[in-house]
């Protein structure tokens, strides 16, 4: 199978970068710098065990390929809010003996949040979802990092809404031979809404800075309830701490890299970079969302995702915003809550 990762920054680029690594052909899809960089120079990619040059097709959209091939595996990265462009551009690309990759491949959707493969599954008929536990980081056009040991990150696969296939454990075997654990699930869903939950701490570290001591752990404590409050009452199932602990263990352990900070998460890093757009409609939106479907106030998700909105409209620096400023307004958000 030929891997197209569609947004190849930092998870893209690490996932990317992996398989080639174990001997897959691969394919990268950027824009931009970015784009420019990988074309150019190729993708580096820093991770414990070393730096990596991998010199792959890079491409800015399908009409680079021609026809796509009928083992083609899309793997969609992008953030968010920029799934439904991507869509557009892949779903009609035709596939070499008849038909689209919409009509004929698979789609592996690679995002935080749930809303992404929804999206998807409106355009493409094989929809499979990914719970992505992968700690990267975009250093610089061309260059990503993923610092996690042993193993890269975990990716709970599945086919979306719900089952499993021979595609997704053909592709489980490919990640599981590139540094990565890839379980293969019929629920995958119900491992997406418990790192959804984990999520909803991406804006506050984005606006406040990294949830690092007692009073930051405090306040993400009560934004993650709000979101329990919001599963529960729509009867949605998740996986608990305590579940996700025993399974990850010290598989994914994140270790410092030279030349290669993390200054934060993927909603932090689309800060950092200035990219004017951020996925927290998509994370403490959703659960605003679902606390409107089923009667449950959200006013700490409400806030944080109006504040993270603002931030990157405005091109504000990640964490400028005083942590005690922050938690003064959740307590007023809170206190004239319906």
């Amino acid at each position: 199978m030929r891997y197209i990762i569609i947004g190849a920054g930092a998870v893209g680029g690490a996932i990317g970068g992996r398989l080639a690594g174990a001997g897959h052909e691969v394919v990268l899809v950027a824009r931009g710098a970015h784009h420019a960089a990988l074309r150019d120079g190729g993708l580096r990619l820093k991770v414990p065990d070393g730096e990596y040059t991998y010199r792959l097709q890079a491409v800015t959209g399908p009409g680079e390929l021609g026809e796509l091939r009928a083992d083609d595996v899309l793997v969609l990265t992008v953030k968010t809010q920029d799934t439904v462009t991507a869509l557009q551009a892949w779903g009609p690309a035709p596939v070499a003996g008849g038909g689209t990759a919409a009509e004929r491949l698979p789609l592996f959707c690679a995002q935080n949040g749930v809303e992404g493969q929804r999206l998807a599954l409106r355009v493409f008929r094989h929809v499979h979802g990914v719970c992505v536990w992968l700690p990267s980081t975009f250093v610089e056009p061309g260059v990503v990092s993923a610092g996690g040991a042993p193993l890269t990150g975990m990716l709970h696969l599945g086919r979306y809404p719900h089952g499993t296939d021979a595609t997704a454990r053909l592709v489980a075997a490919d990640l599981e031979k590139a540094y990565f654990e890839a379980p293969v699930v019929p629920d995958v869903a119900r491992w997406q809404y418990a790192k959804l939950l984990s999520n909803l701490g991406n804006a506050l570290e984005a606006v406040a800075g990294p949830i690092a001591d007692d009073a930051a752990m405090t306040l993400f404590r009560r934004v993650r309830a709000e979101g329990e409050a919001v599963l529960d009452a729509a009867g949605i199932a998740y996986a608990s701490v305590a579940e996700q602990r025993e399974l990850r263990g010290h598989k994914v352990d994140l270790v410092p890299l030279d030349g290669a900070p993390r200054g934060g998460g993927s909603s932090w890093q689309s800060l950092s970079r200035g990219t004017g757009t951020i996925e927290a409609d998509y994370l403490n939106g959703e659960i605003a969302l679902l606390g409107r479907l089923h009667g449950v106030p959200t006013p700490l998700n409400d806030l944080l995702q109006q504040l993270a909105n603002t931030f990157a409209r405005e091109r504000r620096e990640p964490g400028s915003m005083p942590l005690d400023d922050l938690t003064h307004r959740a307590d007023q958000a809170a206190a004239t809550a319906p």
